[in-house]
């Protein structure tokens, strides 16, 4: 486990910033990016990755993806797990293998929302945390999440 230390300005308030995992390259863009490359890789759809720092203390990242069905779901969230365990997240919070309709992965600096499409459609949490400008029409709105 890392952590970083951060001073308020009269320094008499210090806070340490607890990660989960223990290699100093693995920096939350590069935890997202390794993240989204695993699931590119097993054939994860629609994956989207959205920066939180502005917006939450959370996380800095959140990646959704979608898997073709709840085995498909469940095979992301395995491989998803092995290939960060490789790479040095120790500890790892996961929910929703049981039905592995809608999986989440708390890897720390990233959290990970793994759907079927169905669920992913119903539930919508894209629009939640994607703040496109008013007055944009859907397919700019498509084309912004493309972006990010």
């Amino acid at each position: 486990m890392a952590f970083f230390v951060s001073r308020s300005k009269n320094r008499k308030e210090i806070k340490a910033i607890y990660t989960y995992h223990d290699k100093e390259s693995l920096n939350p863009k590069g935890l997202k990016d390794l993240i989204a490359q695993t699931l590119d890789a097993e054939k994860a759809e629609d994956i989207l990755s959205i920066p939180l720092s502005d917006n939450s203390a959370i996380a800095d990242y959140m990646v959704i993806a979608s898997g073709k069905s709840s085995r498909h779901v469940s095979g992301l969230a395995r491989k998803l797990q092995e290939k960060l365990h490789q790479n040095g997240v120790k500890k790892l919070t996961t929910e929703g293998m049981a039905q592995c309709d809608w999986v989440v992965i708390d890897a720390g600096d990233v959290i990970v929302h793994l759907f079927r499409p169905e669920v992913r459609e119903f539930y919508n949490i894209e629009k939640m945390w994607c703040h496109p400008p008013q007055n944009t029409s859907a397919e700019e709105v498509g084309k912004i999440k493309a972006l990010k």
